[in-house]
């Protein structure tokens, strides 16, 4: 079966919407703000916003707290076992032939998550909504609120794909013994160290910065021309071959990295599934502090 083009607009999915190998899934996940009386930060399931709010008709929402992550994994997010998502995708109504099509109500950059996940195991048929809810629902758009009803499926597991890259991977890099660059989607203060919700704030020595909201048109939330892409990583990489790595502090903005360059047909490339969440958590891995 053919593989799919990474984005799909939103004309195209209101002309497929209805498609027998169409399922659309949304991903929203949400970050509370920390309180006045000392509550911390916390992220939140998109669920119910999903039923109440609205959603693109026919939409399954897709759970990356605990169905398409490992809840038994000692970082948020992580990527979940091959049997885990096999299970997640069958809850959902996906079989290996389903043409995948994801969004979010954010900068998609949860989306891109996700789409990375299908990925990571190989499934041939996914794309992320270019500009996801936000364009669809300006642009008039229709939308259901509760749960969309599907069956269930037997998804099979698919032979995983060498897209995601470990810690001993990135610690090779940066010690020299493997040719690759460091590509980190932190907005800059957090790649600096000046402002960081982690006990150990900086980068991995030899990163470049390339902030993921710099890959998003704030005027429709899609992503910039491919040309335009492909210009911000040059600045950061020639692009000529080499390995790029992406990463963040927990493998979600950084997802969005991997699919602008995916968008722009530049395969050698890994996400750091655990990205800073996992370096940090070993006093002796290196950081640095300051602009790359």
């Amino acid at each position: 079966m053919p593989a799919t083009q990474p984005l799909v607009s939103t004309q195209w999915l209101g002309e497929h919407l209805g498609d027998d190998d169409l399922i659309v899934l949304e991903a929203s996940v949400y970050l509370e703000p920390a309180r006045a009386d000392g509550t911390r930060a916390e992220f939140r399931s998109g669920l119910d916003d999903y039923e109440r709010r609205g959603h693109i008709p026919g939409a399954r929402f897709a759970d990356l707290f605990t169905q398409f992550s490992d809840p038994a994994a000692p970082f948020p997010f992580t990527r979940p076992t091959a049997a885990g998502f096999a299970s997640a995708a069958s809850r959902l109504g996906i079989s290996r032939t389903s043409h995948v099509v994801i969004y979010d109500d954010l900068a998609n950059q949860w989306a891109a998550r996700l789409w990375w996940v299908f990925r990571s195991y190989g499934h041939p048929r996914v794309s992320v909504l270019d500009g996801g809810l936000r364009k669809y629902r300006a642009e008039g758009r229709p939308i259901e609120d509760g749960l969309s009803p599907y069956a269930r499926a037997n998804y099979t597991l698919p032979l995983p794909a060498p897209t995601a890259a470990t810690t001993r991977d990135v610690l090779d890099i940066v010690e020299g013994r493997r040719a690759g660059r460091l590509v980190c989607l932190l907005l800059k203060d957090d790649f600096s160290g000046r402002i960081s919700g982690r006990a150990r704030p900086g980068h991995i020595p030899g990163s470049a910065n390339l902030p993921f909201a710099e890959l998003v048109d704030d005027t429709d939330n899609t992503l910039r021309p491919a040309d335009e892409m492909r210009r911000l990583f040059k600045a950061r990489t020639p692009l000529a071959g080499e390995l790029v790595v992406t990463y963040c502090g927990g493998g979600v903005a950084s997802a969005l990295g991997a699919l602008a360059l995916a968008v722009i047909g530049y395969d050698t490339t890994l996400e750091y599934d655990g990205s800073l969440a996992e370096w940090t958590a070993d006093g002796a891995r290196p950081l640095e502090i300051g602009d790359a």
